[in-house]
């Protein structure tokens, strides 16, 4: 058996790269994935031009490693994408422009926005129907600025 693997080393690799692949199968979330494809690229490559163990070990390491950063750089590419923050809204209000329903008093109170009704907090007093901007989210409290206070920056 030992001496079929090192005759015929790329079925080593090709077995180890279906294996691994069939362990990701099985719910590892990505974390085989990788390296099953190193395996079996390696197992390919060796068919196809020999080389030593060393340079083969060497070769599935860097396969690994090259591997799971493109699927790094691919996902924080995607991530930029506004359908990432789905359930994050708050993340999603900031910038928004509202209504003020009703006057704050020591810069707190109440705004509706939909079918939810959202704490929010002011640097000072604000009278009800004054245009306001989110201008952060910290934790259930909108953090707002009056609209013209926003405009007159610009």
């Amino acid at each position: 058996m030992l001496a079929a693997v090192i005759n015929h080393p790329h079925w080593f690799w090709l077995t180890l790269g279906g294996l691994l692949l069939i362990a990701e199968m099985l719910g590892t979330s990505g974390y085989l994935l990788w390296s099953g494809l190193a395996a079996l690229a390696v197992g390919l490559i060796r068919w196809l031009m020999p080389f030593s163990w060393g340079t083969q070990g060497v070769l599935f390491a860097l396969l690994t490693l090259l591997a799971a950063f493109l699927w790094y750089r691919w996902l924080a590419l995607r991530q930029k994408d506004p359908g990432m923050l789905l359930n994050q809204r708050g993340i999603q209000m900031t910038g928004m422009q509202l209504t003020l329903d009703e006057d704050l008093v020591n810069g707190l109170g109440h705004v509706r926005v939909g079918d939810s009704s959202w704490r929010v907090q002011a640097e000072s007093e604000l009278a009800a129907g004054t245009r306001v901007v989110v201008i952060c989210v910290e934790g259930v409290t909108l953090r707002i600025r009056p609209l013209d206070t926003e405009t007159q920056g610009r």
